[in-house]
């Protein structure tokens, strides 16, 4: 079967066989729901297939839910990876699946998430209920179901904790949800694990499994990670990543690691175990776990000069960012830089003014033993506007190009985030002093995840082309990666890859 996988529409008869081949490219990207059983089922589902006229189809296990379905026991599609959709597509529907991710409702409630997106709160549920089946309110209820499941399948949680760090507000809600959503209390389904057993963690800690479509090149990930690892606040090796961050309920620390069985596992050290869900979010962007593979592979691959790329590094991620608001000070400081350069101003700026942590954390410890401790978060964007002059090094329009977008950061006169319209948070980057194409749209390809990002002006882009057979000008080079339009950010990563001495194939 050779479906496109990512595209936002399918025709019924195409999702039919798509659950009849039980193609697992598809899990997470919409659910079968059963008239005759009252079950929805992720399209890989072992079940015997239902006849086309008992079948419906939604884009979202919350649309499900509204129509009245529960989740099969026997797939437990809320266990699939998160849809491609919502970083491949820019409008409102799909922002605001990338907010809801991110706990935006859980903090901010529907009026929040209205006004990030700039409708009101009954346009915009009328909008997703139009296109989703789904309001925000069922959206969030879904997301919140899915880190429950998450939690009592793989971790050792008393429930009560597990219910707040969901972002339920009461054990009854929680309860009442999973079992509406799932048709058992949430004890009786953690009774039926199979096989699953919790790993042992520090104390203090949540560690999960997170779901990925393969191939997955773990290598590229981690070995882009180390080399701009910020000592003090991140740490990497060849498998592991470990960063401290700040979360609405205090800082935080995450540590993703690759285990023997080729599962990325996250540990997160958490202030107020509500953070949860945000901090699954984040680590899940910055790897790029949403993507598909497949199709981007496929893509790429029906053109000669890349098809021996895509073969040497198969699942290629676009690394993403834990912040918006430090991207885009990384960003201006390695511009026109090289990597080891930028670390060394970086690494100042963050011994310098961030904020030290109390109890440093243990890094990214991986299989040769402990690292160095994770002591310090990213600089404030206050404390950058008021002294990175102090700090920062180079020509002085660059500083007060720095410590301007900073200083517009923390005074809200600048926006950024993951639910971003990708054109205008270009132009409000463009329009500050200091930041031109390069940084606009390096910083949107890792913030809002858009998978069709070119980099035409990136001098190891040019190179990696050159080094492939592909046009080494900018014009020529733009004009030919629109041929792999909607996945130029991947083409950008390959470029990136080819001039890396990384081992070309997966960890094993």
């Amino acid at each position: 079967m050779s479906l496109p996988a990512t595209r936002p529409s399918m025709t019924f008869d195409e999702r039919y066989r798509v659950i009849e081949s039980r193609d697992v490219r598809f899990d997470g990207q919409f659910v079968t729901a059963v008239r005759t059983t009252g079950i929805y089922c992720r399209p890989s589902c072992p079940a015997r297939t239902p006849k086309p006229a008992n079948v419906s189809f939604f884009a979202t296990s919350a649309a499900a839910h509204e129509a009245g379905y529960r989740a099969c026991k026997r797939c437990l599609p809320e266990a699939a990876p998160g849809s491609p959709h919502w970083n491949l597509r820019g409008d409102v529907t799909a922002r605001a699946m990338r907010l809801i991710a991110d706990g935006v409702i859980e903090r901010e409630g529907v009026p929040g998430l209205a006004a990030r997106l700039g409708y009101s709160p009954r346009h915009l549920t009328r909008l997703l209920t139009a296109e989703l089946g789904a309001g925000p309110l069922a959206l969030s209820r879904a997301h919140r179901a899915h880190t429950a499941r998450m939690l009592l399948v793989g971790t050792d949680l008393p429930a009560a904790d597990v219910a707040f760090s969901a972002g339920f507000s009461s054990i009854r809600q929680f309860n009442d949800t999973v079992s509406e959503v799932f048709g058992m209390p949430p004890l009786q389904l953690r009774a039926r694990r199979r096989g699953i057993h919790p790993a042992s963690s520090a104390p203090g800690t949540i560690e999960l499994a997170l779901p990925y479509r393969g191939p997955l090149d773990a290598a590229g990930l981690f070995a882009w990670m180390s080399a701009r690892a910020l000592p003090g606040m991140e740490a990497g090796d060849a498998r592991s990543f470990a960063r401290t961050l700040r979360l609405p309920g205090g800082a935080a620390s995450l540590r993703l690691t690759l285990d023997d069985s080729g599962r990325v596992r996250l540990q997160a050290r958490l202030a107020t175990l509500s953070d949860l869900p945000m901090a699954v979010a984040r680590a899940r962007r910055l790897f790029d776990l949403d993507a598909d593979p497949l199709a981007v592979d496929g893509a790429l691959a029906r053109h000669g000069e890349l098809a021996p790329l895509v073969e040497a590094v198969p699942g290629i991620r676009v690394p993403g960012a834990a912040d918006p608001h430090e991207m885009v000070i990384r960003a201006m400081i390695g511009q026109q830089i090289s990597v080891a350069a930028a670390r060394t101003h970086l690494t100042q700026l963050v011994d310098a003014l961030g904020e030290r942590l109390s109890a440093p954390d243990g890094g990214g410890a991986g299989a040769a033993g402990a690292s160095p401790a994770l002591d310090r978060l990213f600089p404030t964007m206050a404390a950058i506007a008021e002294r990175g002059p102090e700090v920062l090094r180079g020509p002085a329009a660059r500083v007060r190009a720095i410590t301007g977008v900073a200083d517009a950061l923390a005074t809200g006169r600048l926006s950024l985030g993951t639910g971003d319209d990708w054109a205008e948070q270009r132009a409000a980057l463009l329009a500050m002093p200091g930041i031109g194409p390069w940084t606009a749209d390096y910083v949107r390809m890792r913030v809002t995840g858009d998978p069709d990002v070119f980099l035409p002006g990136d001098i190891a882009v040019r190179t990696g082309a050159a080094r492939v057979g592909l046009p080494a000008d900018a014009a020529s080079l733009t004009a030919w990666s629109t041929r792999v339009a909607p996945w130029r950010s991947y083409l950008t990563a390959h470029l990136w890859r080819a001039l890396a001495s990384i081992p070309s194939k997966e960890l094993s």
